[in-house]
């Protein structure tokens, strides 16, 4: 028997679209902004892929997906996070899952960290501010670690990271599991 899949994204700047659509290509399974999909299509899917972006230490709108998925349907359910962050900075990575996820969900929800990157020129305003006070923090901070100088380059500008070779550990995991 077939699963039937689906990938559902919440993306704010694209990054998390374009990997969404990456994975649906490659699985020749269905696509869709999780925003439009009415919630009872989703009873049709046996396994779910969930991906949004890594937002202020949090996994953007997670929790409320959650919740939608386990009311409407018993579907397997993967967690892709896009960000900032290259995917060579593990500690981190680590540190952001376990922040995110209870350790039941560490164990049971397969999820999946994807390097994205930037963009002030899609970022909603709000969004845009909380960036540019958090470079102006850093800018002014005494005692900088290397970490720091780090973060502030990293966020005083536009940037793409994002590479298609960063869905290959969701897809094997999928073919693996079938």
């Amino acid at each position: 028997m077939r699963t039937k899949t689906i990938v559902l994204y919440k993306s704010s700047t694209g990054f998390t679209k374009r990997y969404a659509e990456l994975i649906a290509k490659e699985l020749r399974c269905a696509l869709a902004d999780y925003k439009t999909i009415p919630t009872k299509t989703l009873s049709q899917y046996d396994c779910i892929i969930f991906g949004s972006r890594a937002f202020a230490g949090t996994i953007d709108g997670f929790r409320k997906a959650q919740k939608r998925f386990q009311k409407y349907t018993a579907a397997k359910l993967i967690l892709f996070v896009t960000g900032a962050t290259p995917n060579t900075e593990i500690d981190t990575i680590n540190t952001f899952w376990s922040q995110n996820l209870t350790a039941d969900e560490l164990i049971k929800i397969p999820h999946f960290y994807m390097q994205g990157g930037l963009c002030y020129e899609k970022m909603a305003l709000p969004d845009k501010l909380m960036m540019k006070m958090a470079a102006l923090i850093l800018k002014k901070k005494k005692n900088k670690t290397s970490q720091d100088k780090e973060f502030e380059q990293a966020i005083t500008h536009s940037y793409d990271i994002s590479s298609e070779d960063c869905i290959q550990p969701l897809i094997m995991y999928l073919r693996n599991c079938k």
